[in-house]
């Protein structure tokens, strides 16, 4: 009978309580040939062995006399047989190597079988690696277990700084700022405390101001295994952003021609002339009423 993998990655998953990667079980495996020499032979459970002759006395008939002691009276049997081999479709014919190529199409297919009986469990595959969880219409009930309350969901300004995060990474605060023109302090802050973006280090630029990068969480929260997976944005490509950030960063003062206005109009910032001297004694003189006497003829 054919090896069944199947059946053994069903078992640890759901055996384990944390993602399993095919390292993991590939680790396992050798582990398995490492000790197979431990299973070579051995008492099955529930098998019964034949007891010493019972001493009863010397009586010649007491010494042809057998019983058959039980698995269950002699515990140090059952220490040993618990571990033994139940299934040979299990433990028989095990490959020495399995490859991650065999341990994906497997997972693949329960993956599938899951979906397929909407039992509801999923199979998912995380950064991590591999492991079974409640469908998503089963988290109220779970909230309700753990006694936890709702999720929070995220502002608009947060996934804006999400957004920037993950594809700017490391991203200081200016420059999450320069590109979505306003104050990103909340957001940064929220997303800090939902553990979805961590601080990488400081930038090497003048004030060494804090950089931040996206978390595991990050990408759980997503669905996706890497960052590498996350869609191509023409708006937010690096190429772009820094260019962005480069022209924001050497914005010149408008003047008259970005205006509109033509060269030769002057600036409305522009004092006006003085008169000379020759202009000052050529201006005629205008008459002063003095208070108490007649009007000036002009």
């Amino acid at each position: 009978m054919a090896f069944n993998l199947k059946k053994v990655l069903k078992a640890l998953l759901l055996s384990s309580n944390q993602p399993l990667a095919s390292k993991d079980i590939q680790a396992a495996f050798t582990r398995f040939h490492e000790r197979a020499w431990e299973f070579a032979a051995g008492p099955v459970s529930g098998e019964s062995k034949p007891a010493e002759p019972a001493d009863d006395g010397g009586s010649p008939a007491g010494k042809d006399k057998s019983r058959v002691v039980s698995a269950a009276e002699t515990p140090d049997v059952v220490e040993v047989a618990a571990d033994q081999p139940q299934d040979p479709e299990l433990y028989e014919d095990v490959p020495s190597l399995i490859t991650a190529a065999q341990i994906r199409e497997t997972m693949d297919e329960i993956a599938a079988e899951l979906r397929a009986s909407d039992d509801g469990l999923l199979l998912i595959e995380g950064n991590a690696g591999y492991r079974l969880v409640a469908h998503p219409r089963f988290a109220r009930w779970l909230r309700i277990l753990r006694q936890e309350p709702p999720p929070v969901r995220l502002s608009q300004s947060s996934i804006e700084t999400l957004a920037v995060v993950a594809y700017r990474q490391p991203a200081t605060r200016g420059e999450i700022e320069t590109i979505r023109g306003v104050s990103a302090e909340a957001g940064i802050n929220k997303l800090l405390e939902r553990e979805l973006i961590y601080i990488v280090g400081r930038a090497d630029s003048p004030g060494r101001p804090i950089q931040y990068g996206t978390t595991d969480q990050f990408l759980e929260f997503v669905g996706i295994k890497s960052l590498d997976e996350l869609p191509a944005s023409d708006v937010l490509s690096s190429r772009q952003i820094d260019e962005w950030l480069k022209n924001s960063s050497n914005a010149h003062t408008p003047g008259d021609t970005d205006m509109g206005l033509a060269d030769e109009q002057l600036p409305l910032e522009a004092p006006l002339p003085r008169p000379s001297d020759d202009d000052a004694r050529r201006a005629p003189v205008e008459p002063v009423a003095i208070a108490g006497g007649p009007a000036p003829q002009t």
